[in-house]
């Protein structure tokens, strides 16, 4: 049986409150809880001036400073209650420092922090501003919101360009696109992203970038961005299809081994297969892929082009061209193929995103884009799980596989 909640008030005050604010619903309450806040707020204020002072107000015998009181500065509050007017103390001399209610706060802690929850959950401007006044009754407008959520961009800028690890053993490169309008026009742009798995098995986001159409060349920079902020090495990276992106990385980090992901060279080698034939096709495509060996998987793709080489000569030929960046993973045991063979991990992050983001048809600036994701990224990587059960066979393979670049100090 659900138990009745007990009250730390005693009944004759909840009585009493009733009656004073002849509360009848929640809206009552609401109104009732401003008023009380309002008043709360105003009594500390007067307590803090008067502890700032010496004497209390009227109290000229105990006065033994020439600095009094000086009227008030009336100022508005915003609140989850509503809006809350009250007056800030002031004293002629200017040197009282308000701790309760700060010279330059415009809201009752909590509310601030709410916007930005809901603005990271992927919720408009709009949608904040109509939820908080049919939740609140409060007015608050799109400016104001983004103004608010403007006070995390410091906090961006400081993450972008934060000190990396020295080491890492795994790193996934991917990027996303999305709609911002610029100069009045909605145009893509490129989301880059690289998640880092340590040595220890800590996975993090190492950074997110924003830019026009993918590139190698973009991505060239992100490398060195890397090595700037204290990267000394990258033992395998996991990467897309895209045109170049190998070479990028080896230009910064040369022994790193780069692995091109599986399924995204399935995903194009199926592109102009015809349907019926896809299935028999996808299902030779996987011997080779799914072999225990290279060899075995170069025997596969012997068979393979034999069969399919003169229906389709470019689905076949990518296979051949990028084989030496799709083979990577047949060099590792079975625990290691299944985290680098494909990019799934930053895929499916990339889903995450974009539930968060999928409400907005487009972003009215850049920067309103990089808010929205950097504050859902910091909302999924805070529910993320601990290192996988397993890492410490992972990691003891890495170490013996990689032993001259792997030094004491990258070891917990």
């Amino acid at each position: 049986m659900t138990k009745r909640r007990e009250s730390k008030l005693p009944p004759e005050f909840i009585k009493q409150f009733i009656e004073a604010y002849d509360i009848k619903n929640t809206d009552d309450i609401k109104a009732a809880m401003a008023d009380m806040l309002g008043s709360t707020l105003q009594g500390m204020l007067e307590s803090e001036l008067e502890d700032d002072l010496g004497y209390g107000k009227y109290d000229y015998g105990n006065k033994k400073i020439e600095n009094s009181r000086n009227g008030y500065s009336p100022k508005t509050l915003r609140s989850e209650y509503g809006d809350i007017d009250i007056g800030v103390p002031r004293d002629r001399n200017g040197e009282f420092e308000p701790q309760v209610i700060k010279k330059n706060q415009t809201d009752i802690k909590g509310l601030d922090a709410q916007i930005i929850s809901m603005y990271a959950k992927g919720m408009s401007n709009r949608d904040i501003e109509d939820h908080l006044k049919a939740l609140y009754g409060i007015d608050v407008s799109a400016t104001l919101i983004s103004k608010i959520t403007d006070k995390i961009v410091p906090e961006i800028r400081e993450w972008q360009s934060r000190p990396l690890k020295p080491l890492y053993a795994i790193m996934f490169f991917d990027a996303i696109h999305y709609p911002v309008r610029t100069d009045g026009v909605v145009q893509q742009r490129a989301v880059y992203l690289a998640i880092g798995i340590d040595i220890n098995g800590d996975r993090e986001v190492v950074g997110l970038w924003i830019g026009e159409a993918e590139s190698s060349r973009f991505w060239l920079n992100i490398m060195n961005e890397l090595k700037n902020r204290g990267v000394r090495d990258i033992l395998i990276a996991s990467i897309d299809g895209l045109a170049g992106f190998g070479e990028a990385i080896r230009t910064v980090f040369p022994k790193t081994d780069v692995q091109r992901c599986i399924v995204h060279q399935i995903r194009s080698s199926m592109r102009y297969v015809a349907w019926k034939e896809r299935k028999d096709f996808a299902a030779d495509l996987k011997q080779v892929y799914t072999a225990s060996t290279e060899d075995l998987a170069l025997l596969e793709l012997d068979r393979f082009e034999e069969k399919w080489r003169v229906k389709y000569p470019s689905s076949v030929n990518s296979w051949r061209k990028n084989w030496s960046d799709l083979s990577t993973f047949f060099r590792y045991p079975n625990d290691i193929r299944k985290i680098i063979y494909t990019t799934n991990a930053i895929e499916n992050f990339n889903r995450q995103l974009r539930k968060v983001t999928k409400a907005k048809s487009s972003y009215p600036s850049e920067e309103a884009l990089l808010k929205s994701l950097y504050l859902a990224i910091s909302d999924i990587t805070n529910k993320w799980p601990g290192r996988r059960q397993d890492w410490y066979l992972i990691q003891g393979q890495l170490c013996i596989y990689f032993e001259e670049r792997i030094l004491p100090s990258d070891i917990d």
